[in-house]
């Protein structure tokens, strides 16, 4: 069972001989239990302990092997079975390892770096294979300036054509490439004043005395380049072999190094004193005895375990510590010290059942709750999916997104996919339950009768005129689900601000409350009813029952319930509730509360988006279903599509003719006959699954998102803070190694 309430935490002090401290931090990691508290230094005679020696050692290890997997690329998935790993296979293998790794990357290193050499030299030369001139004709000149870079040779020319300085030039062209041959030699920054050039320095492409063309070079350097690549490769492959044969044991070494740290570091947060160590921290109060247990057979009387306080959901902090006598004798547990070592709040541990355990991911998405918060993770559970079912309603998309969140949680280790996952299993449960009450698979109808039988289904979407009613009934079932949504969230605050004192819980919480429900119980009311859409009186009322003078049409009704609006009498006391919520109001916040208290009405209408957003899906749908199969309206406002009935445009027109209704669409399955009938059913089809997975996906991003917007903005805003501590015992899950 879900609680509203995170488990009940205690705080505990261990206290214990020094001798026995190795002990006791071995049986405490290994139950993975005890959220421990960091001491502060502030009890007179105790002092933080040291880490155990081999802490340093370790964790230089640690840092060794993720530096390894990191070079190798080892992730989770490259984990083989779990293992043993003792001491000194550690030592050898993981040195074995970190000198193989390090050669095979460092020679990686060199091959990349003379490979990026390599392609800044062919990048070089190619402006000068672009222009196409030999290397040893531009340099080795005493009286000739030589130049290539990028310019434009009309302005170059100019500019060289005025210069007094310049006898005579020469330039070579290919296509933004320049080759300038300037006589005498003269500084080119002076003379190309106003033109624009980028010289490129003018590379060693010779191989000793021996000129070289600059295609020639490149190719030779082509030929290094596919030599250096493809030794790169074999290195890759090497490592890429080595991976494979090492990744486990990194895994494994990590994990075992890890929890060795964390072991040998743990004295950094103990208080201390010559012979006497006292740890404090969190447990789960169910969980206490256990702790006793599992310390006294490691340690005897060596240690003792205190629970100190049961920490109550009220806002505060927790109580001071008690005293732990003096005078103990020499190597027993001596401890003096006025308050808590763990003050503050308790670590937040959510109690809630597996099958609203993937909530919880929504929730701390906003921030997990404090520890004397009501827990909202059991009425997100219990709605979110209610209202994205609500929304979407049909088998089809319903299995479609309990197949994507099976995918989820069983393809994905991530906790945050797996929650995803579920919550996307249970949104598909509710879409399906409400699409066997809608009659819809993929928006057809035909599942309703197979289900309800010749009536069809009890509930429809409202998107025909015949059936209008039920759009406004949903309407109206939209705003009562906000008002007991919203209630929901109001008592919560009312709860959680009693710790404050009754007037706040009062002011803050009831008040709105009362205001919001009078309210709406008079617009419910059939005092003023003229001023009031007649849909409120008519959706749930009879046909032929009396509305504001006029008798109520078939068409107006959704579900004879006899509903025409709560009394006069009723209303009037609604509205005085509501006043005395608003007095109440006005009394804690002052005039800022008179301004707000529209809300009451903004904050319900708000939910009435869960209408909307179920007619767009349902219309959504619909488009689709009508290109396929084309659709008629009968007299009364109905809508069909064609092969319910008729299974021909010709049977299709006869009908219609005979009834008085229209055709809508004629449908690319049965509008299209002959040859073009196999294209039209491949197109057809394929509308059909392209148009369907978009509305799929729409879905999620429309029902999804509201029914979130809804969940945090609408009913968390009445309550919840959020801000508790994470609960992070000291111990480690073993996922690589194992003791047996």
């Amino acid at each position: 069972m879900s609680s509203l309430r995170p488990k009940r935490m205690s705080r505990v002090s261990v206290t214990g001989s020094k001798r026995v401290m190795d002990e006791a931090i071995e049986a405490i990691h290994g139950l993975n239990l005890v959220h421990v508290t960091d001491y502060d230094g502030s009890w007179e005679g105790f002092e933080p302990g040291d880490p155990i020696e081999g802490a340093e050692e370790a964790a230089q290890k640690l840092v060794t092997v993720r530096a390894l997997e990191s070079t190798l690329g080892v992730t989770e998935e490259d984990a083989g079975p779990t293992r043993i790993i003792d001491d000194d296979e550690l030592e050898t293998k993981l040195e074995e390892t970190r000198t193989r790794v390090n050669d095979l990357d460092d020679q990686r290193s060199e091959l990349r770096t003379e490979l990026r050499e390599i392609e800044e030299q062919i990048d070089a030369a190619r402006p000068f294979a672009e222009l196409g001139i030999d290397l040893d004709l531009l340099s080795g000149y005493e009286s000739l300036t030589v130049a290539v870079g990028e310019g434009d040779a009309d302005e170059l020319e100019a500019a060289l054509s005025e210069a007094d300085e310049v006898d005579g030039y020469e330039l070579y062209t290919q296509d933004d490439y320049v080759a300038l041959f300037v006589y005498p030699d003269v500084h080119l920054d002076d003379v190309l004043v106003g033109a624009a050039f980028t010289e490129y320095e003018i590379p060693d492409l010779g191989n000793g005395d021996e000129a070289t063309s600059p295609e020639a070079y490149i190719e030779d350097l082509g030929h290094r380049k596919q030599k250096i690549e493809s030794e790169l490769e074999t290195i890759e492959n090497k490592l890429g072999d080595l991976k494979h044969e090492v990744a486990g044991f990194l895994l494994a070494a990590e994990e075992k190094l890890s929890i060795e740290v964390q072991k040998r570091e743990a004295p950094l947060t103990f208080a201390t004193t010559e012979n006497a160590f006292v740890a404090e921290g969190w447990v789960p109060t169910e969980r206490v005895a256990e702790l006793e247990a599992v310390l006294d057979d490691a340690a005897g009387d060596h240690v003792e375990v205190e629970e100190l306080e049961q920490m109550a959901y009220e806002e505060g902090h927790a109580h001071e510590r008690e005293h732990i006598e003096d005078g103990a004798e020499e190597g027993e547990a001596v401890a003096d010290g006025g308050h808590a070592m763990s003050g503050g709040s308790p670590p937040v541990v959510q109690d809630n059942s597996k099958s609203a355990k993937p909530f919880e991911m929504l929730v701390s998405v906003i921030n997990r709750p404090k520890y004397n918060e009501l827990d909202p993770t059991l009425v997100l559970f219990l709605t979110f999916p209610a209202f994205f079912g609500f929304m979407i309603g049909d088998v089809g998309y319903g299995i479609l997104y309990m197949l994507m969140g099976w995918a989820l949680m069983t393809k994905f280790d991530s906790p945050g996919f797996r929650s995803l996952g579920g919550v996307a299993i249970w949104a598909g449960v509710f879409t399906t339950i409400f699409g066997v009450l809608y009659g819809e698979f993929f928006g057809l109808h035909e599942l309703g009768y197979v289900v309800f039988g010749e009536g069809g289904s009890p509930m429809t979407k409202g998107l025909s005129p015949a059936n209008i009613a039920f759009a406004w009934a949903w309407l109206i079932v939209s705003l009562v689900l906000g008002l007991i949504h919203l209630s929901i969230g109001h008592i919560f605050g009312f709860f959680d601000d009693l710790s404050h004192g009754i007037v706040d819980a009062v002011t803050e919480n009831l008040s709105w409350l009362m205001l919001m429900l009078g309210a709406w119980v008079w617009v419910f009311s059939t005092h003023l009813q003229d001023v009031k859409p007649e849909l409120l009186f008519t959706t749930f009322n009879a046909e032929g029952a009396t509305v504001a003078g006029e008798a109520v049409a078939a068409q107006e009704v959704a579900y004879e319930l006899g509903f025409a609006g709560f009394p006069e009498q009723v209303g009037i006391i609604g509205g005085v509730i509501a006043l005395v919520g608003l007095a109440l109001l006005i009394y804690g916040e002052g005039g800022i509360g008179l301004l707000e208290s529209l809300n009451v009405f903004v904050n319900v209408l708000s939910y009435t988006r869960i209408a909307a957003v179920l007619l767009a899906k349902a219309g959504m749908a619909f488009v689709v279903n009508l290109l396929v199969f084309g659709a008629y309206q009968d007299p009364d406002g109905g809508v069909h599509f064609i092969y319910n009935e008729m299974g021909s445009m010709e049977a299709a027109n006869q009908a219609v003719a005979q009834q008085g209704g229209e055709i809508m669409f004629g449908g690319l399955i049965t509008d299209t006959s002959g040859a073009m009938f196999v294209f039209a059913l491949l197109v057809g089809a394929l509308i059909f699954v392209i148009g369907h997975i978009l509305v799929l996906l729409l879905g999620i991003s429309s029902a999804g998102l509201q029914g979130v917007r809804l969940e945090y903005v609408e009913f968390f805003n009445k309550f919840y803070e959020g801000g508790g501590k994470p609960y992070e015992p000291f111990g480690y899950e073993r996922n690589y190694t194992t003791e047996d």
